[in-house]
């Protein structure tokens, strides 16, 4: 690189001009700029750097020996970093949950639904003789031509069941012609009515009548609104979906719940004389406890309860927060369905059967939600029932149902005692005026209530995330290379500087004019300052020059590069991109720039291409 002459370094003398520019390294690309080398770069980032060993590896001082022993070192370590990291993120990515239990204590609590099925369907008291015409195929009492099995006729006899066997007796019977039996009337009408069943009812030792045991449906009757399940007329109690609001308890134990008092009839019970889902060889009811966002799922999801005792059933809530995939297999999305608006195993499980009876049947059961045609006795017989039989217990790959993300579950505990006593069986029969025997055999007391005033939160956690990621492997890297957060933004500031240095620098020179040394180096003596002025160029008046000044006094240089416009036919220049006229051309005459490589002429005339303006 050319340079001439200044002030500067008149004043300094040769020598100290000398010393400068061998102590300091300069690499100037095709325009003649000073900049730094990739070598240099990565010199600077070892020699920074909070990675241990890197200065070991590259230092002088050390012996060829020593350097492979730390070389072999750092490589160790930076194997381990890699080989436990991997391991931490594999375990990330295999999305680990752990499941964890709390006991909540509450100063109140929502009552649970509770709901309730005699387990006979039929009461034969009410049957007549258009019902066992239509539906005597259906009870297995009669031929699908209508004649009457000789069987059922045998056990009518032995039983003394006078009244049905008039009725079984068609010979002057003729059916209406225009008659269509409709099962969900008739079940409704044949089935036990609350009315009847319950005794007493008490909650929180406060007085309760069948007009409390209400649920959301289609069907009411006399106030009393009708939920049905495969065992026929059911009944809620809590339902919290009828406008009333949820009832809550304030304590825990025996007689701060629900105490009902049943009459199950068995004289009302329909003779079994075959194998049929609709007959039944108990005699009870069959409970379910369970919460008001979900249907009942009685047939599967109850519990019976016999007469002629008094069951004690504790309770104890349960709320499950289980992960969606990929840490868990829980249903986070709303369900779809046209009969259901809140997801839960038993929706999904009948909103399933639903559509399985109508793909198979082309018809619903009375239970089954919807608007489809009901089946008919005769479908229920053919196609109905055992169809739905054959789903439950066989067909697991239809209905396949995921456990909700949110539940709520109530653990049961159930105990009994004899009822009624010996010495309470006379008053029970005159209170209700029945015989000792029908108390005994028909009577049951239901008590269900909180065992404590708490509920259990079983909630699923995700045992593994980012942050604990990113806790380990930092731990790693500070025990194996004394590395942090802050030492992963040096690398990207070095990445940054080569990228730098590499590829923007390749396209600032390729974009650069190429010039002669002449015309690329101009010096000036401003303030007794030196100032390189590397590379200009002319565009209409204006040339751009880049000023490179350097400070201090052994030449031990802090660089400063700054882009300098000035004006050639005018007394001006541009800084921070704004141009500043100066008012006299006369005061700038001072500062002149010279082409470097020509020689000033004696009188002091500007050459061609000299230049006034005002070095910023």
């Amino acid at each position: 690189m050319v340079k001439a002459p200044t002030s500067e370094s008149i004043a300094l003398g040769p020598q100290k001009l000398n010393d400068a520019q061998e102590k300091t390294p300069q690499n100037h690309n095709e325009g003649g700029s000073l900049k730094t080398t990739m070598k240099e770069i990565t010199v600077a980032f070892i020699t920074r750097t909070k990675i241990h060993g890197l200065k070991f590896i590259f230092s002088p001082d050390k012996s060829k020996p020593q350097r492979v022993i730390w070389i072999m070192a750092f490589f160790v370590c930076l194997s381990l970093l890699a080989t436990w990291s991997w391991n931490r993120i594999q375990y990330l990515m295999s999305y680990p949950a752990i499941t964890k239990i709390y006991m909540v204590w509450a100063h109140n609590m929502s009552f649970p639904a509770v709901t309730f099925c005699n387990k006979n369907v039929f009461r034969v008291s009410n049957l007549t003789k258009d019902d066992l015409y239509h539906s005597g195929y259906w009870m297995d009492l009669m031929y699908p031509n209508h004649t009457v099995m000789e069987r059922g006729l045998s056990i009518l006899k032995d039983s003394h069941k006078q009244g049905l066997l008039s009725l079984l007796d068609f010979t002057n019977y003729t059916p209406a012609p225009d008659y269509r039996i409709d099962t969900t009337e008739m079940m409704g009408r044949l089935g036990h009515q609350l009315q009847d069943m319950l005794l007493e009812c008490r909650f929180r030792g406060e007085s309760c009548t069948y007009k409390n045991f209400s649920t959301v449906c289609t069907r009411k009757k006399d106030g009393v609104c009708q939920i049905y399940t495969r065992y026929g007329k059911c009944y809620t109690f809590n339902s919290g979906l009828d406008g009333n609001p949820l009832l809550t308890t304030l304590k825990g134990g025996t007689g701060n719940g629900l105490e009902i008092m049943l009459d199950i009839q068995q004289d009302e019970y329909l003779p079994v004389w075959g194998e049929t889902d609709e007959t039944s060889y108990e005699a009870g009811i069959k409970v379910q406890i369970h919460s008001q966002d979900e249907p009942p799922f009685i047939d599967q999801l109850g519990f019976g309860v016999a007469p002629g005792f008094q069951t004690f059933v504790s309770c104890q809530q349960q709320l499950l927060q289980y992960l969606p995939p990929p840490w868990g297999d829980c249903k986070s999305t709303p369900i779809d369905s046209e009969y259901f608006s809140t997801y839960s195993i038993t929706a999904c499980r009948i909103d399933c059967e639903t559509r399985y009876l109508l793909e198979n049947c082309n018809c619903r059961m009375v239970h089954m939600p919807g608007t489809s045609t009901v089946c008919t006795p005769e479908q229920y017989k053919d196609c109905a029932d055992p169809a739905l039989d054959f789903l439950v217990e066989k067909d697991n790959d239809y209905c396949v149902c995921q456990t909700p993300c949110n539940m709520t579950r109530y653990g049961k505990e159930l105990s009994m005692v004899k009822i009624p006593s010996k010495a309470s069986a006379k008053y029970l029969a005159k209170k209700f005026n029945k015989t000792e025997q029908y108390i005994g055999e028909n009577i049951m007391v239901l008590d269900i209530f909180f065992e404590a005033l708490n509920y259990e939160k079983i909630e699923q956690k995700k045992a593994y995330e980012i942050a604990g990621l990113l806790g380990d492997i930092g731990g790693q890297m500070g025990l194996f290379i004394g590395a942090s957060v802050l030492t992963i933004l040096e690398i990207f500031d070095y990445l940054y500087e080569v990228f730098k240095d590499k590829v923007l620098g390749y396209f600032t020179r390729k974009k650069r004019p190429q010039r002669c040394q002449s015309d690329n180096l101009m010096t000036v003596d401003v303030k007794h300052k030196p100032l390189e002025i590397s590379h200009h160029s002319k565009a209409n008046d204006w040339t751009s020059l880049v000023v490179t000044t350097f400070y201090g006094s052994t030449f031990n240089f802090l660089t400063l590069l700054r882009t300098v416009c000035v004006c050639v036919h005018c007394s001006g220049v541009i800084r921070d991109n704004e141009c500043f006229l100066q008012e006299e051309p006369e005061t700038l005459s001072k500062w002149e720039f010279y082409l470097s490589g020509k020689e000033k002429q004696t009188d002091k005339k500007k050459q061609k291409g000299e230049i006034s303006g005002v070095a910023s």
